[in-house]
């Protein structure tokens, strides 16, 4: 029962997620935080998808209306990638890397913002939409000057503002991928945050929401759940 309630990530971690997520409160207000949570449903994504660069703007555009972010604001470049190319991509550890083949990457140019998706990132949904929340989150902290680029957590940040968007079922999804392929099996990691730190993360979203159980949990892949039923009981405890 003690290991139940036990906070699944290090005290560190704990009181750099409370401080961050209050900070964000303070930035963008309370209405942004009880917005809705995105889910991978038809009701947010309706619509056949076939990874084609018309389909990716077409995420782009949603992604960015949940995020309160301006469409006109931020630039599409779409990079097609051969076979050999995606498989290369699929195994990068990062959203937003400024070398050549990551699977998004976000620049300010000419007062703008430029999000570059790899083809084969648009290949998974999911992961898609992890990294297109993340790029706007990058949109939202450094566009609008709220943040520096070169703070020393400003990629843990930018994941944690998807969580705070209503984007974390799927930025926390795509945390770690493990999968079979040929030859074997093979894992991928996207983002920054861990799988604990978005399972408190999310647990600690929940609770700032009032949004207490949360049914959108059932979205959540078998890690990040328990991870934030274990949150959940720690936050319990310490109220």
């Amino acid at each position: 029962m003690l290991f139940g309630a036990a906070c699944p990530v290090r005290e560190t971690e704990r009181d750099w997620i409370d401080e961050s997520l209050s900070w964000l409160i303070r930035e963008f207000g309370e209405p942004a935080l009880r917005g809705p949570v995105v889910l991978p449903t038809d009701e947010f994504f309706p619509g056949a998808y076939h990874g084609s660069r018309a389909d990716v703007a077409a995420v782009l555009h949603r992604v960015a209306r949940h995020m309160a972010v301006d469409p006109d604001r931020v630039e599409l470049v779409f990079e097609p990638a051969d076979d050999t190319e995606a498989a290369l991509l699929a195994s990068l550890p990062a959203y937003a890397q400024a070398a050549s083949g990551a699977a998004g990457h976000y620049v300010r140019r000419d007062g703008r913002g430029v999000i570059t998706i790899a083809g084969a990132q648009a290949r998974q949904p999911m992961a898609l939409v992890a990294t297109i929340a993340h790029e706007l989150a990058h949109e939202r902290l450094i566009g609008e000057g709220r943040h520096r680029p070169d703070a020393a957590d400003h990629e843990p940040l930018t994941d944690l503002t998807t969580v705070f968007f209503g984007l974390g079922v799927f930025t926390a999804n795509a945390a770690f991928d493990y999968r079979g392929r040929a030859g074997g099996w093979q894992s991928s990691r996207l983002g920054y945050l861990t799988e604990p730190m978005y399972g408190y993360a999310l647990g600690r979203y929940a609770w700032l929401r009032d949004d207490l159980p949360p049914r959108w949990a059932r979205h959540l892949d078998t890690n990040p759940r328990n991870y934030l039923r274990r949150s959940l009981r720690y936050l319990d405890r310490r109220r």
